[in-house]
């Protein structure tokens, strides 16, 4: 880290114990450890606001380079927001954050503080950019403007989500209706949009919905794509009585790092139960049939359990081809 970075941040983390034990003498012992959690704390911050700018920008892009324009709209609150903007006289940047800022209260009082200041962070970026920023009008096509506006809005989203806020505010609503009436959210979502683009299609036309519809689903994709990774990682539960040879397998031949579990069977053949080691590994959708391959020609009555992981930190994964 920068010298000068790092001088702060000890002299920030000594001010800061001095405060809390004021007849006692700060120890370096003592300072070590509040600078290296400021440093994570600094460093994830700057990833964070990163990926939001990356994300404000690539919304920007695709709201001034291709739905604006050709008086196109979306999904959720930005859908909302270039409804209005289309059938009134306010600029679209000002209704972004109107409509979204309802979205933003209740998200303080739901999910937390810091999130809610990070998406009004990201939401007034968002705006600015929209404002005062002039993106070259890229085509008229329709097809195009549908799929490839989508594809922008959808990847700023995604990333803003990455950074720890949102630029579409309807998401912080699906989670709390989600609660309230015991539906997913990906159903409160559906429900919200499936009212926007009645509207649409009543205000505007058909084919302006039907196009929204599109760019929506164009957009949905892209934040799964963005948020979830080019690779979906599966975790794999192994139950077996060849636990041993499973973990030889996976640890000498694949390659790949696992974790055992003692477990305790709850029926066995003879009716009472019995002791045996769980195998737990994780692999990316691409090594899964290789990985059952392996594990049929050890034991094809293995009990195997598989979840998609949606994000993974250090280990073992992708580090070392599979043999």
């Amino acid at each position: 880290m920068n010298p000068f970075l790092s001088k702060l941040l000890i002299d920030l983390a000594r001010k800061r114990l001095e405060k809390k034990q004021i007849d006692k003498p700060v120890s370096k012992k003592e300072i070590v450890p509040l600078v290296r959690r400021f440093q994570v704390e600094l460093s994830h911050a700057i990833k964070e606001y990163f990926f939001i700018i990356i994300g404000v920008f690539s919304a920007g892009f695709g709201l001034k380079g291709f739905l604006l324009p050709n008086k196109f709209i979306d999904g959720g609150a930005t859908g909302i927001s270039l409804l209005l903007e289309n059938v009134t006289s306010l600029n679209l940047g000002l209704l972004l954050v109107l409509v979204n800022l309802p979205f933003l209260i209740l998200a303080s009082r739901t999910i937390g503080h810091r999130f809610a200041i990070k998406s009004i962070v990201a939401i007034t970026l968002l705006a600015i950019v929209v404002h005062f920023i002039n993106y070259p009008i890229v085509t008229e096509d329709k097809l195009l403007i549908a799929v490839f506006g989508g594809f922008f809005l959808g990847f700023g989203i995604g990333m803003s989500i990455r950074g720890g806020s949102v630029i579409d505010g309807t998401e912080v609503l699906a989670i709390f209706l989600g609660r309230k009436l015991s539906l997913t959210i990906g159903d409160v979502l559906l429900l919200i949009n499936v009212i926007i683009f009645a509207v649409g299609a009543y205000t505007l036309s058909i084919e302006t919905a039907l196009y929204a519809m599109l760019t929506y689903l164009a957009a949905a994709r892209t934040v799964d794509f963005v948020v979830d990774g080019v690779e979906e990682y599966v975790g794999v539960t192994i139950i077996s009585n060849s636990h041993e040879e499973l973990r030889v397998m996976l640890t000498e031949k694949l390659r790949r790092a696992c974790t055992i579990y003692a477990g305790k069977g709850g029926y066995g053949k003879q009716g009472h139960s019995y002791d045996k080691d769980i195998i737990y590994t994780v692999v990316t959708r691409l090594e899964l049939a290789k990985l059952q391959t392996e594990i049929d020609k050890i034991d094809r009555n293995a009990f195997i359990i598989m979840g998609v992981v949606k994000d993974l930190k250090g280990g073992m994964i992708k580090k070392r081809p599979l043999k």
